[in-house]
């Protein structure tokens, strides 16, 4: 393979794992304090119509980026009450959201489709790095969104690790009861988690319809959500991995593309499937790694707390 080849795949990967990176990282986070989140799907699809509308009516990406940030906090304040105040249970109630986000989307969205923007983000290539050969192009020539994303996997990985802050969240995600006894409010800790993994997933899909393909499409994040929840756990929970899966899952996304620009043919419904069964191939790997490795999810993932019963 050429190099310039080589670095077009990866700049191009960077750009398209961006949007799995946001939701992936806020899926860690709410895991980490111990919530499953499966209505991510949904939050992009409500974050990128709202992002696209605002956009539209203000002529601001930034105001429109804010409106999907909000509309993914929104929904997933819904899912925080009904699984922790109300103790639903987290999948059912993921999996309801994200028909919901699918259904209110397509609603609001129908007078859009086929409506340009005036006003997108555009890539500002860094001064002094975007020059450097390889790295240049690969890393520091793209829009204030990615350059966010490679910020957002840095502090998240910093205060989950390193902070006292995110010495609570894990505790709460490991033993709710432990953490409670020592004084963390469980219940607090797990809303701002689950709000703050909403509104990266609002963001995530605000970067679809006003960065990587400025429109609006029905149902245009194409099962991206789904490969960020399936990501969290080729991270191991761990959002510095989760930059490099998000840019594995990027290349694999645009390799079609690159392909058929090598002369290589091969099925459109082949190469739509692709990053897909990658996930699924990945999974399985990581699977039987984790288990040698005795790496195992947050001990009260998916579970319910009740100070009553503790």
């Amino acid at each position: 393979m050429e190099q310039s080849l080589l670095v077009s795949i990866l700049a191009t990967g960077i750009i398209a794992g961006t949007p799995i990176l946001y939701a992936a990282i806020g899926e860690i986070i709410a895991e980490r304090a111990g919530v499953i989140n499966l209505g991510v799907e949904g939050m992009m699809l409500v974050g990128a119509v709202t992002g696209f509308m605002i956009t539209l009516q203000t002529d601001n990406q930034w105001l429109g980026a804010g409106a999907s940030i909000l509309a993914g906090g929104l929904m997933a304040l819904i899912h925080a009450f009904l699984t922790i105040t109300l103790r639903a249970n987290q999948v059912v109630t993921g999996l309801a959201l994200t028909i919901f986000g699918t259904g209110l989307s397509g609603y609001i969205g129908k007078n859009l489709i086929g409506i340009p923007l005036a006003t997108t983000f555009k890539p500002v290539p860094v001064l002094g790095l975007s020059q450097v050969p390889w790295l240049g192009p690969i890393l520091f020539q793209h829009d204030w969104l990615v350059y966010l994303g490679y910020a957002l996997a840095i502090i998240s990985w910093f205060v989950l690790y390193r902070t006292k802050t995110g010495l609570k969240v894990r505790a709460v995600g490991e033993n709710p009861g432990a953490a409670d006894a020592a004084g963390i409010n469980v219940f607090a800790v797990r809303y701002c988690c689950v709000i703050l993994g909403g509104m990266l997933a609002g963001i995530a899909g605000a970067y679809l319809s006003l960065a990587y393909a400025p429109s609006w499409l029905e149902n245009m994040t194409a099962g991206r959500g789904w490969i960020a929840v399936a990501l969290v756990i080729f991270a191991t929970w761990n959002p510095s991995k989760a930059f490099l899966g998000s840019l594995l899952f990027g290349a694999v996304d645009v390799m079609g593309f690159h392909l058929q620009t090598m002369g290589i043919t091969i099925s459109s419904f082949f190469l739509k499937m692709l990053p897909y069964v990658i996930t699924i191939v990945v999974l399985i790997f990581v699977s039987r790694e984790t288990k040698k490795r005795q790496v195992a999810a947050p001990g009260a993932l998916g579970i319910s707390y009740n100070r009553e019963e503790r």
